[in-house]
């Protein structure tokens, strides 16, 4: 965007744009979010800023009134496959707190100067400022919407000190800590610190959305939930997993509308360190898809006739993450050549051989087996096609001991070849893999036969104006993906959900689409399909 198509956001104060730039005001050394409700400032006093830690590197500090923190994450991370986008990713999965700069340079084939120029030039600041802005926009959330005491905030944030978690938000606030809390009319924090007896305490959460927003990816994961490891409906999902700290556990339930146009997701977590808890709601919001742009993938897929309709009948549709990398590819690497029912049965099975976890606030006892617990099994690990079982055990040989390397930071063109040079693994499970981890919007399965078949009963379903379609050309499939570049894997998704067929009954509340200013309504949905 150049600066008048921005600053035709601001003085629309258009929702959508929210959080993928933010409007520094030299007249009041303040920043705001694109949709901020004040008078919108003269272009001479204008200044756009990609993130927001380039506008508190140029001295700026956020608004009180909008806080600009408070908004969905920027879905231009996903669409990049450069070193910035790849950077961001891991940023907000904690790897800086993890491993410091020179890790994450490390992990991008950097140095950390080189990656620092980079980060400097792409986004006007280099990558512990981001970090730093990510720390603030974490305490924010804790501090307006938890319990937790300041320190034990300071702390789950990702702040090595109170002193540096108390001047990071007093200066991009020009709030101290409790005054930002008590700003947000929230009750003052509880004697609890996040632990009770030393064990874990469930903290609830809201996450902002940008929308619309198609609750259907909640039935998504209930297709796919494995038993002990993870429980779904329609309109919650909970499960399991490890982090660097050790379990975590959250539950969330379906997106909710709030006014303004706005939404959120509620999210209850428990982790046991606290350090992990940043990376623990990076990874619900990239499971759930809440920063994509869903207004950009159903303009992209309006381009045609057949996406549109389907866009048009479920706007918003989401593609589903992972909250671990390699987790994905062992579930893909299970489900080649079985239904899905069967891929599920068998990753229970699976996990079901692992040790048992006690974990406050759910009855759920497993963990997603990893790759060092699979390669410790004795054979068979899958039932049926030796193939399939001697590819399982490479994958998770080759993950155990680090010669398959792959996390959010990684190339998705390096990953699919990666992953192509296994044993077993096909064109397929690499493009799906590589999907749904890295939340690629723009990978086609031409071989996946529910997609053909979704695209042929689309294709032959009657409109009201003709028995059979006519407006739309007689392309193929293949063409009709072209068209809709880059949100290939949007398109996938709702044939995936005509593949399937409708949903037994219809929707109502909280599992039929959102669109901004609506609430739930009851327009059936269809299920999602094997994969």
């Amino acid at each position: 965007m150049d600066f008048w198509q921005q600053y035709r956001a601001i003085d629309a104060r258009d929702v959508r744009f929210d959080g993928q730039f933010v409007t520094g005001v030299s007249s009041t050394g303040i920043y705001c979010r694109p949709s901020c409700p004040a008078r919108t400032p003269k272009p001479a006093n204008v200044t756009f800023f990609r993130t927001s830690a380039a506008a508190h590197d140029a001295g700026y500090r956020a608004c009180k009134r909008c806080l600009p923190e408070a908004v969905p994450g920027d879905p231009g991370w996903n669409l990049r496959n450069d070193v910035a986008g790849r950077a961001m990713r891991l940023i907000a999965d904690g790897e800086v707190e993890r491993t410091g700069v020179p890790g994450l340079a490390a992990k991008l084939g950097y140095s950390a100067r080189h990656l620092n120029r980079i980060l400097k030039d792409e986004l006007g600041a280099a990558a512990l400022a981001l970090a730093r802005a990510h720390r603030a926009q974490t305490a924010r959330t804790l501090l307006t919407a938890s319990p937790l005491r300041l320190a034990d905030i300071a702390f789950a944030a990702g702040f090595g000190s109170i002193r540096q978690f108390n001047d990071t938000v007093q200066q991009v606030f020009d709030l101290t800590p409790g005054q930002l809390r008590d700003a947000a009319r929230r009750t003052p924090a509880s004697p609890a610190s996040g632990r009770t007896d030393g064990r874990p305490v469930p903290v609830q959460l809201t996450l902002p959305v940008r929308l619309p927003y198609d609750n259907g990816i909640f039935r998504f994961l209930a297709e796919r939930a494995v038993d002990g490891v993870e429980r779904a409906t329609g309109s919650s999902y909970e499960r399991l997993l490890l982090l660097p700290g050790g379990p975590a556990w959250f539950r969330a339930h379906s997106v909710e509308p709030r006014a303004g146009g706005r939404a959120v997701l509620p999210v209850t977590v428990s982790v046991t360190a606290l350090g992990d808890l940043p990376a623990l709601l990076s990874r619900i919001r990239r499971l759930f898809d809440l920063d994509a742009d869903p207004t950009a993938a159903d303009t992209a897929l309006g381009r045609h006739p057949v996406f549109a309709e389907l866009a048009a009948a479920v706007p918003g549709l989401r593609l589903p993450g992972s909250p671990d990398p390699h987790e994905i590819l062992v579930r893909a690497v299970v489900g080649q050549e079985v239904d899905l029912a069967a891929a599920t049965r068998t990753l229970g099975r699976l996990a079901a051989s692992g040790p048992r976890l006690d974990v406050p606030g759910t009855d759920l006892t497993r963990v997603f087996p990893p790759a060092q617990e699979l390669g410790r099994l004795p054979d068979p690990l899958l039932r049926g096609l030796r193939r399939r079982n001697d590819a399982l055990r490479a994958v998770a040989e080759q993950l155990a001991d680090g010669r398959l390397c792959f996390d959010l930071g990684s190339a998705a063109d390096t990953l699919r070849a990666d992953l192509l040079a296994l044993d077993g693994v096909g064109a397929w499970t690499a493009d799906y893999v590589t999907m749904r981890v890295l939340g690629a919007p723009d990978i086609q399965l031409p071989s996946d036969a529910a997609v053909r078949n979704g695209w042929q009963r689309q294709r032959e379903k009657p409109t009201t104006a003709s028995p059979r379609r006519r407006d739309a050309p007689e392309d193929g499939l293949a063409a009709a993906m072209d068209a809709v570049r880059p949100w290939r894997s949007y398109a996938t998704l709702h044939l995936w959900r005509v593949a399937a067929g409708p949903a037994s009954g219809p929707l109502s509340g909280p599992a039929a689409a959102l669109s901004p200013g609506a609430h739930p309504g009851s327009r059936p949905a269809p299920d999602p399909v094997p994969c």
